[in-house]
């Protein structure tokens, strides 16, 4: 394996359709559409699926635990930090805008800050899915909050982006030349 792809996101019913678990439904709508199973790996803490050279991931430590289970992969697997495309939610992009960075900081997302806490870079790929941000809202209350109805459907078109950009990632594509197509 010389890849790993994560998508953040709590685990449970209760947070199933949240904002914040958008890396999830990424993941697992790409799954979906390449008819891939994901197993429990108790070992890693989260939820894992093979698709070539690829690690697919799920952390099931809650976000802001995530790097643990990050890290579990990335060593057990030997993967090069430059080899992560961690998948999430972001509060500073427009609800439904994708961005892709080859590295960074956290921006104040706790699973990106876990992630760095845990593997001690910052090296890593992104993809980002905005889900802006309510004035009148307390942050964590939005994040937490579900998809209305007319945002699953704007994340239901943004899903057709994020499965040919996790196709590219995994065909080993450069990442700058998916970046330069979906950004």
């Amino acid at each position: 394996m010389d890849r790993l792809i994560v998508g953040l996101g709590n685990p449970g019913k209760k947070y199933a359709k949240s904002k914040h678990n958008l890396g999830y439904m990424v993941v697992d709508a790409f799954c979906k559409i390449n008819k891939i199973k994901f197993a429990k790996e108790t070992k890693f803490q989260g939820e894992i699926s093979l698709i070539g050279k690829t690690v697919l991931l799920k952390p099931k430590t809650y976000m802001n635990l995530s790097g643990i289970a990050v890290k579990a992969v990335q060593q057990f697997y030997r993967i090069p930090v430059e080899n992560i495309l961690v998948v999430s939610d972001d509060v500073d992009l427009p609800f439904g805008k994708i961005r892709l960075r080859e590295k960074g900081g956290s921006g104040g997302h706790n699973g990106l800050k876990s992630i760095l806490d845990q593997i001690g870079s910052d090296n890593f790929k992104r993809l980002r899915v905005g889900v802006d941000k309510e004035e009148d809202i307390d942050l964590k209350d939005h994040v937490l909050s579900n998809l209305t109805k007319q945002q699953s459907k704007i994340i239901d078109d943004v899903l057709i982006s994020t499965n040919a950009i996790l196709e590219a990632f995994i065909k080993e594509n450069e990442f700058s030349d998916i970046m330069n197509q979906y950004n």
